[in-house]
């Protein structure tokens, strides 16, 4: 699967330990923070503008709480976003809500709970059937 990164300097620690697991379950990984973002609104929105070209891709955004990249990322109509800081939810937000990019941080999550939360968001399918109608409301917003 095709998987887009973004970060600014705090989340980049995390963001790189992300990106390895990530390359070594063998996703194409874009990262469009090889160089921290100077703002996480910039991240985000490099990531949310790419999921919005590329249908079939899904996306992660860090920085400290990962709460910023997500209040970035839902001003971007179209986006659906989670900021995540457990497996579950990252799963079900996933098959539930079609959540195309998850925003987590290094403040609120550690290296283990990101990279499970980084494979069962992956794992996940969109369950479509009776959420569709909350996530057509979600689309209409922003």
């Amino acid at each position: 699967m095709r998987v887009v990164l973004g970060s600014d300097a705090e989340g980049m620690s995390l963001k790189e330990i992300i990106k390895d697991v990530l390359i070594a379950d063998g996703h194409e990984v874009v990262d469009y923070s090889t160089e921290p973002a100077a703002d996480f609104i910039d991240s985000a929105l490099a990531v949310a503008r790419d999921l919005l070209e590329h249908e079939d891709s899904l996306g992660f955004a860090f920085d400290g709480y990962g709460v910023g990249s997500y209040m970035a990322a839902t001003r971007v109509k179209g986006m659906v976003a989670a900021n995540i800081s457990d497996e579950r939810s990252a799963y079900m937000t996933r098959e539930h809500n079609n959540c195309r990019m998850v925003c987590m941080g290094p403040n609120v999550v550690g290296p283990e709970i990101a990279t499970k939360i980084a494979r069962e968001f992956l794992a996940a399918d969109y369950a479509g059937g009776r959420h569709q109608i909350r996530v057509d409301m979600l689309n209409k917003m922003a």
